[in-house]
């Protein structure tokens, strides 16, 4: 007996089934082109793109990989229309499609964009922007009205800051949506709030950052009014450093932060305390020199008698005085006067034994000294000369060698000169001295 046929259906986990779905979108869109306004941008840290795109009737989550968006024209910024080339992916670990953006051009200004800078130019032609109606902040307000959202960082961020900085004071919370339908309204109420009812002194406007969709509220004519219209300063406080809205350009003050709002809005409980003491300190010095002031007026009017008294005696001593000065100065210069006339007279004395003169008529001796022995020297060295010479004429008459100038000759031997031939050998050689140069001989008879 054959069993009936039972059929069962293709079961597929999560994982196969976005898969599927991913594999069929990527073929089916990919490379195509869409256009819509950007919202909701963000640069995260690895360099990639996050942001929607956004129309009339739908939006969709858009992704530029960081190597894509350093090719990009165009850098994405919320409030721009733009056309997008891409294809779609699906993000597996949430199960969402999303649009993978290669390339962007500029279309244009988005809704939004383009209702900011009609409102912006519209108000700043109003003079809602003039710098001149622009009122100081208080410099130590005592009571502070917030409007913003009583959930949230941004609250609480500024109630630390404000309490620490400097504890006891009033602060005020309007509760008010931030963002969404109705946050405009709520925001603007919030300001009219503070600047009717006369309690705050001054009052910040603020939420924390998000994209331009997201701080639309603070971009609203009816906030711009509320603003504009308030009796007490605002300071506006919305975003990051980088977000401007119409709520800005409004306030009496921007700040960039809702912590930085806080810090602007109230100095340092220290250094307040810091400035008092040294007012405290200036207004003791003030007191002691007013006090010692007094002093010296009282002492005057005391002893204003006594002082006359006193007076009198001082001149009666610098007349005295003046007397002795006199008698000094007069005997002071007959002493001068005796010492100049016993310095003029040793003068004339140094002079008539004046040293120099001595030394000159040395001097004068000194040369005629050597001018004599310079003489007695000469002749002395001619005389020696003179019988230098003759003494040399005798010796040379009496000279052997002037004897050999006339033809004669001497005969040396082994012995010496020869006087006699018997003492000379046959074979013998002998050396013979002319007048001019020397011969030698060998004997062969005598």
């Amino acid at each position: 007996m054959q069993l009936p046929l039972i059929w069962t259906p293709a079961i597929r986990s999560v994982t196969e089934l976005t898969r599927e779905i991913r594999e069929q979108l990527q073929g089916n869109f990919s490379g195509i082109w869409v256009t819509g306004e950007i919202t909701e941008c963000k640069l995260a840290s690895s360099g990639h793109w996050y942001f929607s795109l956004k129309d009339a009737g739908a939006k969709v989550t858009c992704v530029c990989f960081k190597g894509a968006a350093f090719r990009l024209k165009v850098k994405p910024r919320d409030g721009i229309l733009v056309q997008a080339r891409g294809s779609i992916d699906v993000y597996e670990p949430r199960g969402v499609y999303q649009f993978i953006v290669e390339a962007i051009e500029l279309q244009g200004l988005g809704a939004l964009q383009a209702a900011y800078e009609k409102l912006k130019q519209k108000l700043d032609a109003e003079g809602l922007f003039a710098t001149e109606r622009k009122r100081a902040l208080p410099k130590h307000p005592r009571r502070i009205g917030i409007v913003t959202s009583p959930d949230g960082a941004v609250i609480e961020d500024m109630l630390n800051v404000l309490t620490r900085r400097f504890p006891g004071l009033y602060i005020r919370l309007y509760p008010a949506l931030v963002q969404g339908p109705g946050a405009a309204e709520q925001i603007a109420a919030g300001v009219r709030y503070f600047g009717e009812s006369g309690w705050a002194e001054v009052i910040i406007v603020g939420r924390g950052g998000g994209s331009l969709e997201d701080l639309w509220a603070f971009n609203e004519e009816i906030v711009a009014r509320a603003i504009f219209e308030s009796q007490v300063p605002v300071i506006s406080a919305v975003g990051h450093e980088t977000d401007f809205t119409i709520a800005d350009f409004v306030a009496d003050l921007r700040a960039p932060t809702p912590s930085a709002a806080a810090e602007l809005v109230i100095g340092n409980r220290q250094d307040l305390l810091d400035r008092l003491y040294a007012d405290y300190r200036r207004l003791e010095r003030l007191l002691r020199y007013r006090l010692a002031q007094a002093s010296d007026r009282l002492n005057r009017q005391g002893i204003d008698k006594a002082r006359a008294v006193i007076e009198r005696r001082l001149r009666r001593h610098g007349q005295r005085v003046d007397e002795l000065d006199a008698a000094l100065r007069d005997r002071i210069r007959r002493e001068l006067a005796r010492r100049r006339e016993r310095h003029q007279k040793l003068e004339a004395r140094l002079a008539r034994t004046d040293l120099r003169l001595r030394f000159a008529e040395a001097h004068r001796r000194l040369d005629a000294a050597t001018h004599r022995l310079s003489e007695l020297t000469k002749g002395r060295v001619t005389r020696l000369e003179n019988r230098r010479a003759h003494l040399t004429g005798q010796l040379q008459q009496l000279s052997p060698l002037a004897i050999l100038d006339r033809g004669y000759a001497i005969v040396e031997g082994q012995g010496g000169i020869l006087k006699d031939a018997e003492s000379v050998e046959i074979d013998a050689e002998l050396r013979i001295r002319l007048a001019a140069g020397r011969l030698t001989a060998r004997v062969t008879s005598k």
